[in-house]
């Protein structure tokens, strides 16, 4: 089952955030996110105001760029305390894995098809 939630995006049964992979791949295409996301998963969690710290911009920027990522169900915020503390969420990633890993499939099926029909070709007699 999955259920409508916030900006259109729906929820499956498991309660992970049903996203597509692009949008997956437009969050990741910025290189501040994934400087954030690798951050992240070192730390475990981490507030804005820390990450800021080790990156060149600000506190603000931080916590924009987070927004997306958290949009997309890469990050997840919560409360603690007067802190908003973020961590990972690797099911989008894991998803976005397993379509690259049917893509790669899907070519590797047709270079042999095409290296077969090129290797009959080349083999007939002219």
């Amino acid at each position: 089952e999955v259920r409508p939630v916030r900006n259109g995006h729906r929820q499956n049964t498991a309660g992970f955030l049903v996203v597509s992979v692009a949008e997956v791949l437009t969050a990741l295409a910025d290189p501040t996110r994934r400087d954030l996301l690798e951050l992240l998963s070192v730390r475990g969690e981490a507030t804005a105001t820390v990450l800021a710290d080790d990156l060149p911009i600000s506190r603000q920027a931080v916590a924009q760029h987070l927004a997306v990522l958290d949009e997309v169900g890469l990050v997840v915020g919560h409360r603690q305390g007067r802190e908003h503390r973020f961590v990972v969420c690797p099911q989008p990633l894991d998803e976005m894995a397993r379509w690259m890993a049917q893509l790669s499939q899907q070519w590797d099926r047709r270079l042999r098809a095409i290296q077969r029909i090129a290797e009959a070709a080349h083999g007939a007699p002219h």
